[in-house]
């Protein structure tokens, strides 16, 4: 799940040079990445060849998503709250929640083929990037222009956020299954891949109607309407 705290209050221009102001974090998360890229390939083999994640290894990639998660928040304006560097974002108001073990045991096939795996949703996940850089966009002006953030629009930036966010423990291996389309416990796009059923549709079929009840005498003076 990726969950983020919404403020409405924003600074002006900590939103206006916002980029400028990531690019320390832009920097730490090329420099981590590389060497995750490394771990992530020593995994695959460990994976393949045991069928399990090495703690040590899962560690330091947990800690690489977490850490991302955190900064691209910050970046798409879901905060104004300056990321920490490194892996410690237990107290940061958007955050990635995965376990912090590796699973007890891998299966080595979904592993060995996970670059073809990835493909659908890593389109997906470029769909989605497209929803936050416009969301994100939309939000600066807004922000910029008013100093106040819109939660609709917010929400809107972190359901093109959340997918790629999450993908990322798929993309290092980290688990096994996709992630759903929606944000667990979050905002669901309506009628579909695990959003709420669509408006109107009855939850149930509505039962017939009744029969009338028959009457239990005839005629206008409750007698025998044969006999009148």
């Amino acid at each position: 799940m990726y969950d983020v705290e919404f403020v409405e209050d924003r600074s002006r221009l900590s939103t206006f040079f916002r980029y400028l102001l990531a690019i320390p974090h832009f920097i730490v998360l090329f420099v981590w990445g590389l060497v995750a890229y490394i771990a992530v390939i020593v995994a695959w083999f460990a994976i393949v060849l045991t069928g399990q994640y090495p703690a040590a290894l899962y560690s330091f990639v947990y800690g690489l998503a977490r850490y991302a998660a955190a900064v691209y928040a910050y970046v798409h304006l879901l905060t104004d709250e300056y990321p920490p560097f490194g892996p410690d974002v237990e107290s940061y108001p958007a955050q990635l929640k995965l376990p912090d073990q590796p699973l007890p045991e891998y299966d080595r096939i979904k592993t060995l083929f996970r670059i073809i795996l990835i493909i659908p949703p890593a389109i997906i996940a470029y769909a989605m990037s497209i929803v936050a850089e416009i969301g994100a966009f939309l939000a600066w002006v807004l922000i910029v222009v008013t100093g106040k953030q819109n939660k609709g629009l917010q929400d809107f930036t972190q359901l093109g956020l959340s997918y790629q966010v999450r993908l990322l423990p798929y993309y290092m291996l980290m688990t096994e299954t996709w992630p759903s389309f929606t944000n667990p416990d979050g905002d669901a796009l309506p009628g579909g891949f695990g959003g709420p059923e669509l408006p109107g549709a009855p939850a149930t079929s509505p039962a017939p109607p009744a029969a009338p009840e028959a009457p239990r005498g005839g005629g206008l003076s409750g007698g025998d309407p044969l006999n009148g």
